[in-house]
C-alpha cells in the first residue's frame, strides 16, 4: 500500500474494524491524478463530505514549511534568497553546463519529505474509481449531491453549531407553539407541546394498554414501484410534521410539571394529557388510529394484506393509493385529480409538507426515467464505509468466498460483540434493496451472540464488496409479463454447525423482483427433496400474499402463478399424491402444496440449476455465477464508474 510518511501523524493508523485501537484511518487523495482520470472530481463525492482532516500539504504549508524557509533565510543572509525549488533544478537534472547543482540538491534533501514528495494517496483503490454521476440527469445529480453533503448532528449541542440545523430546531418550536388552541373564554382547549414524556415510567393496564402500531412493509412498497413502472403511475411523497402530537389519548395519563415550568400556582400539581406526546408508549398507535379514521372518512379502504395500505377505487376504473410509514406517506395511482384533492384534504387535517415526486424514502434513493425506476441505498453504503474506515479498502468481487464455511466455534479469538451486532444490523437494513448480499448477511447474522475474528472477517468481506458496488440497486422496468413468478431453492445440509439446510426464494411481480428471503431452516432435513419441499412451501406462502395484495388493488393478474424449482423429486412429490418415506416429515407442507396446485392457484415447473435465480440466496457462488444471477435479479448500477 502506498502511504505517506510525515512526522506529526502516527504511521499507518488502524480503524475500529481493521485494528485494535479506535484511531480513524484517514485517506488522502492525490488530487492531481484524481482530476486527470476520466472521472472528473465534480462528479464524485467531495472529500470534505466524509469529514476528512486537513490534507498533508496544508499541515506542512502552515507549520513546517514556513519554519524551514525562515531558518534557511537566516542562515544564508549573505546569499541571494531563492524563491523555492524549481522543477527544472530538481536532483538528477543537469545544469546547462552539464553539471549537477549539488548545493541545491542538498538543500532539497534537507526539506521535509512531505514537501519533496508531495501528496500521495494512501490507497490504491480510491472510492472515486467505483462511483460516478455521469449517467444522472442534472436535476437528480444536484439532488444526490445535496443529500450527500448533509451530515446529521449526533446531539442538540452539535446541532446548535450549524445555522441550518439551528433554524430547523427553531421551526420545530414555532410549530409546537402554533398547535396550542384556546377556548372562547381564553382557557386552553388542548395541550400540545414538544415534550418528551418519560414513557419508561408507564405501567401496563394503568396508563396504557395496547402499543402496537403497524408500519409499511417494504415488500409492499416494492410491489407499488413495480406497478408504477409498468402502469406509468405517478409517485408523490408527503411528510407529516409532529405526527405523534395528532394522536388522541384514550387512557388517563398524568405527567409531572416539566422542569423549569414550576410556579407557585402549579406547585404540587400534575398535568393531565389530552393529546399524545413523544415518548409515550401508546403514541405511535394513537397517531395511526387517528390517521386511519381520517383517510377512511374520505372513502379509502384499509387493505388486509398490509394495514398501512389504503386504496380508493373510482367508478371510471381509476384508483388512488396511500401507504404510510409512521409520518412518511407515499401517494400513487392513475387518478391525478383525486391525488391532488387528497393532498389538500390531508393538509386540512394535519400539518403536511409536500415533498414532490418520490426521491428519497427511508434511506432509499429513487431515480426515475423513461426506462424505469432505479432504487438504491448509495448514500447509506458510502456513510457505512466512511464510518467503518473502509473507503480505501481493497474491493471484493463477491460478498462471500465460495469456499468459506462459517461455524459457531471456529477456534479464533472473540471480537467486540456490540460492534459486530451494530455492523450486521446495518447490513440487514441495507439488504432491503440489495438481494445480492442477502445470503451472506443471513449467514453472519447467525453468530450475533458469540462473534469471532473469522466472523468479523466475513463481515469485512461484505463491506469490501459494497466498496466495489456502492450504487447497485433494484431496477423496476416496464415488461409484457402480467403474472407472479417465484423461484425457490434450498442448499441441503449447508450449515457445518448443525447440518440444517438453507431456504431461499425470490418473487417477481410483472417481471420485477419485489420480495426475497434467505433463511436457515428450523429443522434438519433428511433428504434434499425434503429441504426443497420446505423451500417450496415458503415460496408458495409468499405468492399467496402477493396475489391477495394485487386482488385488493384490482390489478389484472395472469393465473396460475408459477413456481420454479430445480429438484425433480420435490416436483414429483408435489404433483403426485403418493405418501412414502420421503414425505413423512413434511406431510403438512405436502398437503398444503397439493391443495394449492389442485385449486389452480399454482403450477410447479422445473428449471435447470444454472437458471435457478434463487440459487444466489442459498449459497456463496463464484464470481461468474454470481454476476449472472445478479443480472437475472434485475439489479443495475446507475452510478457505475466504468
Amino acid at each position: 500500500m502506498d502511504v505517506t510518511f510525515f512526522e506529526t501523524q502516527p504511521y499507518y493508523p488502524k480503524n475500529d474494524i481493521q485494528g485494535e485501537n479506535s484511531t480513524q484511518e484517514y485517506q488522502f487523495w492525490d488530487l492531481e491524478s484524481f482530476s486527470e482520470s476520466p472521472i472528473t472530481t465534480e462528479n464524485h463525492i467531495p472529500p470534505e463530505s466524509f469529514n476528512q482532516p486537513e490534507s498533508i500539504v496544508d499541515l506542512w504549508d502552515k507549520e513546517h514549511i514556513q519554519e524551514e524557509t525562515e531558518e534557511r533565510a537566516l542562515s544564508q543572509q549573505t546569499h541571494e534568497a531563492e524563491p523555492g525549488p524549481n522543477p527544472s533544478k530538481l536532483p538528477g537534472n543537469n545544469a546547462p553546463d552539464g553539471t549537477v547543482d549539488s548545493e541545491l540538491e542538498n538543500d532539497i534533501l534537507n526539506m521535509p519529505i512531505a514537501w519533496r514528495k508531495g501528496v500521495r494517496s494512501c490507497t490504491q483503490h480510491p472510492i472515486g474509481n467505483f462511483i460516478s454521476y455521469d449517467k444522472l440527469s442534472p436535476t437528480f445529480r444536484a439532488f444526490t449531491s445535496s443529500i450527500t453533503e448533509i451530515q446529521v448532528p449526533q446531539n442538540i449541542h452539535e446541532a446548535f453549531k450549524y445555522p441550518k440545523w439551528k433554524a430547523a430546531v427553531d421551526e420545530e418550536v414555532r410549530a409546537l407553539e402554533k398547535n396550542v388552541k384556546y377556548k372562547a373564554d381564553g382557557n386552553v382547549d388542548r395541550y400540545k407541546a414538544r415534550l418528551v414524556a418519560k414513557g419508561f415510567t408507564q405501567s401496563y393496564g394503568i396508563d396504557y394498554q395496547e402499543t402496537f402500531a403497524p408500519v409499511a412493509k417494504l415488500n409492499t412498497v416494492r410491489v407499488l414501484l413495480s406497478l408504477a413502472a409498468n402502469l406509468d403511475w405517478s409517485l408523490h411523497q408527503l411528510d407529516v410534521k409532529n405526527a405523534f402530537l395528532n394522536g388522541d389519548l384514550e387512557e388517563e395519563v398524568y405527567m409531572d410539571i416539566p422542569a423549569g415550568l414550576e410556579t407557585t400556582s402549579n406547585f404540587n400539581k400534575v398535568c393531565r394529557l389530552r393529546k399524545s406526546l413523544y415518548g409515550l408508549k401508546q403514541s405511535p398507535r394513537a397517531w395511526f388510529e387517528r390517521f386511519t379514521k381520517v383517510v377512511k372518512r374520505y372513502g379509502f379502504v384499509q387493505c388486509q394484506s398490509d394495514h398501512t395500505l389504503f386504496v380508493k377505487h373510482f367508478p371510471e376504473g381509476k384508483l388512488a393509493i396511500i401507504i404510510v410509514y409512521v409520518d412518511d406517506i407515499i401517494l400513487t395511482g392513475d387518478h391525478e385529480e383525486k391525488i391532488d384533492l387528497l393532498k389538500k384534504l390531508l393538509t386540512k387535517e394535519f400539518e403536511i409538507k409536500d415533498l414532490g415526486n418520490l426521491k428519497y424514502f427511508l434511506g432509499m434513493e429513487i431515480a426515475r426515467s423513461k426506462k424505469g425506476i432505479a432504487v438504491s441505498q448509495r448514500k447509506y453504503v458510502l456513510d457505512l464505509l466512511n464510518e467503518t474506515g473502509m473507503l480505501g479498502c481493497k474491493p471484493a468481487e463477491t460478498p462471500m468466498g465460495s469456499t468459506v464455511k462459517l461455524e459457531e466455534s471456529d477456534g479464533s479469538a472473540p471480537v467486540d460483540k456490540g460492534r459486530y451486532q451494530r455492523l450486521v444490523g446495518k447490513l440487514i437494513y441495507l439488504s432491503h434493496t440489495r438481494p445480492d448480499i442477502g445470503f451472506s448477511v443471513s449467514v453472519v447474522s447467525q453468530f450475533m451472540n458469540n462473534p469471532t475474528k473469522k466472523h468479523m472477517t466475513a463481515v469485512i468481506r461484505i463491506l469490501r464488496y459494497l466498496k466495489m458496488t456502492p450504487g447497485k440497486g433494484l431496477f423496476f422496468q416496464r415488461t409484457t409479463k402480467k403474472e407472479i413468478e417465484i423461484f425457490s431453492d434450498a442448499d441441503w445440509a449447508g450449515s457445518v454447525t448443525d447440518r440444517r439446510s438453507t431456504s431461499g426464494y425470490c418473487s417477481f411481480v410483472w417481471g420485477n423482483l419485489v420480495t426475497w428471503r434467505s433463511k436457515k431452516q428450523s429443522v434438519v432435513a433428511r433428504s434434499s427433496a425434503e429441504a426443497e419441499f420446505r423451500a417450496m412451501a415458503q415460496g408458495i406462502c409468499e405468492g399467496i400474499w402477493l396475489n391477495r395484495l394485487l386482488e385488493e388493488l384490482r390489478v389484472p393478474l395472469k393465473h396460475p402463478m408459477v413456481l420454479y424449482c430445480d429438484n425433480q423429486a420435490a416436483i414429483s412429490i408435489a404433483k403426485n399424491p403418493v405418501h412414502h418415506d420421503r414425505t413423512k416429515h413434511v406431510e403438512i407442507d405436502r398437503h398444503f402444496i397439493k391443495e394449492k396446485i389442485e385449486e389452480g392457484v399454482f403450477k410447479v415447473s422445473y428449471t435447470p440449476t444454472n437458471c435457478q435465480t434463487a440459487d444466489i440466496l442459498t449459497k456463496a457462488l463464484t464470481r461468474v455465477n454470481f454476476e449472472d444471477l445478479t443480472e437475472k435479479l434485475g439489479m443495475i448500477n446507475i452510478y457505475n464508474a466504468a
